[in-house]
């Protein structure tokens, strides 16, 4: 993270195009697409990605002189079906994600992991947290739904150390921000989130901002996402002029 919030983002999007860069080198001969989220898309197997992300960050926290490191959207419930998580290269039980999360986490220096598990183990995120809670930032978003009564579930279980925060996806702002005093009171990290499909209000990026946040989650590109980004920066310009 960058000393200030401008930095950060900047540094973000460097992360973004130093990526580009690095597969364009790679596939001379490909054109490069974008998924919907603006993440770029090449035919590369999963850790082959991975190590182009972390090449990407260390390059930028060199030239920029700021601590980045990689962060990785699982989605695993997406992967789980009848008892397996399924991947291209085979297939793997609870315990083999597990040991497959901790190698990445570990491989790649990951600073974060959101939904490394199915959503309905509480009981897979509380043996991963405890392995590696201390060095990495295990956040659950389809696990807790921004729903204040399975966050209270994971708290007493010590299942994840961070809760993704959605107000579209619980439903009120009432709710929302209960859920977030609630992880705030308990140790774990908040970070405001978009939705896939997201509008141009920047509504999220003043939540984090008004309720500490560890982070807000809205991606590099994209006129929907660099729009709460802008509103950061305008954010912390006008209490830059409050405290000067």
């Amino acid at each position: 993270m960058g000393p200030t919030v401008s930095e950060s983002i900047f540094a973000n999007a460097k992360v973004h195009l130093s990526v580009k860069k690095r597969l364009k080198r790679r596939f001379p001969n490909s054109a490069l697409g974008k998924g919907d989220e603006g993440a770029w898309v090449a035919k590369m197997k999963n850790e082959e990605a991975l190590e182009v992300v972390a090449e990407a960050c260390k390059e930028v926290s060199y030239t920029m002189g700021i601590d980045i490191k990689p962060c990785l959207d699982i989605a695993a419930s997406e992967l789980f079906d009848d008892g397996s998580y399924h991947y291209k290269e085979g297939e793997l039980d609870d315990e083999g994600q597990i040991e497959f999360v901790i190698h990445l986490i570990e491989n790649y220096g990951l600073y974060l992991v959101e939904d490394p598990l199915d959503q309905e183990d509480f009981e897979g995120y509380a043996e991963l947290t405890k392995a590696v809670g201390d060095s990495c930032i295990i956040v659950g978003d389809d696990l807790f739904v921004t729903n204040p009564n399975r966050l209270e579930k994971g708290i007493r279980m010590g299942a994840a150390n961070a809760v993704l925060i959605k107000p579209n996806q619980v439903g009120t702002l009432t709710k929302t921000i209960k859920t977030i005093k609630l992880a705030q009171e308990n140790g774990y990290k908040t970070i405001v989130s978009h939705r896939s499909g997201e509008t141009m209000d920047c509504l999220i990026s003043h939540l984090a901002v008004a309720f500490g946040c560890h982070a807000i989650k809205t991606g590099a590109v994209g006129g929907e996402r660099t729009v709460k980004l802008n509103e950061l920066i305008r954010i912390e310009e006008g209490l830059m002029e409050l405290e000067g």
